[in-house]
């Protein structure tokens, strides 16, 4: 049996970019969100193998910590010629500092020593699991992807992380050069178009109401 969320939700990120796309995205449920980090909550080691473990993992922490439903994601870049890499650390090739440019810079770097330069030899996607833990162990899960190509140079300072190195399939704009709302936006205003936003939408048809 699926569970509705109601009131107050917990955030379980300390990552600035992602807290603002999901705030976004629960607005037009009624949904109160708080961040993991504006109640100083620990982050959990993720020490799972899977998007999803991982996802579950930061949710359930903040839901025994918080005592209240928490909602995370987990979410990496998956490169085809990279046998899958960076995946699920692709937040940890970009460091202690988070820097992303180094991090898009080593794609690059890894991709010119395998010959893949072409375009058909740089696909890659996207994946986003998403998990509401509540304090009681009840867990909803779901999972999405986004498919697309690598380009370089990176193009465009929108978004976070890799976005301007990844252009979607059918769209000439990497998401680094498409706004919020074109990104992640729900139709009519958005093209639903980010894999955070594809899992928003299957999680939101079992968990959410909308106002």
């Amino acid at each position: 049996m699926h569970r509705r969320i109601k009131g107050r939700l917990v955030i379980a990120t300390h990552n600035s970019g992602k807290l603002a796309e999901m705030r976004e995205l629960l607005a037009p449920h009624g949904i109160e969100a708080v961040s993991a980090g504006e109640l100083g909550l620990d982050e959990p080691d993720e020490v799972g193998t899977t998007f999803v473990a991982n996802a579950r993992i930061k949710a359930v922490a903040a839901a025994k910590a918080a005592k209240l439903p928490a909602f995370a994601d987990d979410s990496g870049l998956v490169v085809d010629a990279l046998d899958g890499a960076p995946g699920i650390y692709s937040a940890r090739w970009a460091g202690p500092n988070k820097d992303f440019n180094a991090a898009m810079a080593r794609v690059e770097r890894l991709l010119q020593e395998r010959g893949a330069t072409a375009p058909d030899k740089r696909a890659a996607h996207f994946v986003s699991a998403l998990c509401v833990a509540w304090p009681d162990d009840h867990l909803e899960e779901v999972e999405a992807r986004a498919d697309g190509t690598l380009v370089w140079p990176p193009r465009g300072a929108a978004g976070f992380g890799y976005d301007p190195m990844f252009q979607p399939d059918g769209h000439a704009r990497t998401f680094g050069e498409m706004t919020s709302i074109e990104k992640h936006g729900m139709p009519p205003l958005g093209l639903g178009l980010s894999h955070r936003a594809r899992a928003f939408v299957k999680l939101a048809e079992i968990c959410l109401d909308r106002r």
